[in-house]
């Protein structure tokens, strides 16, 4: 019983060129997020089986699993309709009010999520997300897929820094990869997003 499904992408995978290369997107949208959509399928057939048996041992492992591979099927997903061949600049309206509000100004901001993308230890994320209870946007470090969070944050904008995100093309150089990022952000979704979380708010709080 599988209930996750590989998204399609909006443009072909050469779209993103030179910042992500083809070969680039195709592996890490086709094979990575493409694993994780089938490990939280799996973990879910694992989890009825476990159910039906009323065998419960396994479970602490199938619980991290779920996390794991759902959380990475999410920010992949919200990744790839962050990105546009036309993107990059500034965001305006209420998304930029709230930017400068929360962070100083923009470019406080873009420093703050440059140096978290950057700096996350191993494998994982830099998030601009929509704290709810503080009424407030927030940059996060998530750790693989689903650490380090806040329960009811919700993000908007995702940097990937997995290695397999960048290494074929940038190699170490992770910096250099998180700088294209900011040449492809589709503003227009992360504001949509921004609307839809501070939408959602009232009811959460």
């Amino acid at each position: 019983m599988g209930l996750y499904v590989l998204p399609d992408l909006t443009y072909d995978y050469g779209a993103l060129e030179p910042a992500i290369s083809g070969e680039i997107l195709e592996l890490h949208h086709a094979k990575h997020h493409a694993a994780y959509v089938k490990g939280a399928n799996d973990t879910l057939d694992r989890l009825a089986e476990a159910r039906d048996a009323e065998q419960f041992g396994a479970l602490v492992g199938l619980e991290k699993s779920y996390a794991f591979n759902l959380s990475g099927h999410v920010l992949h997903s919200i990744f790839w309709q962050n990105l546009a061949r036309d993107g990059g600049d500034r965001p305006d309206g209420e998304l930029a009010a709230a930017i400068a509000e929360h962070f100083g100004s923009f470019d406080r901001f873009a420093g703050q999520l440059s140096s978290a993308t950057s700096t996350v230890q191993g494998s994982g994320w830099g998030v601009l997300a929509w704290e709810p209870l503080g009424q407030r946007l927030v940059v996060e470090q998530v750790y693989d897929h689903h650490g380090n969070v806040g329960q009811c944050c919700t993000p908007l904008l995702v940097f990937d820094a997995w290695e397999h995100a960048y290494y074929l093309q940038y190699r170490n150089v992770r910096p250099d990869y998180v700088a294209k990022l900011w040449s492809l952000i589709n503003w227009a979704d992360v504001s949509r997003r921004f609307d839809a979380a501070r939408a959602q708010s009232a009811i959460v709080s």
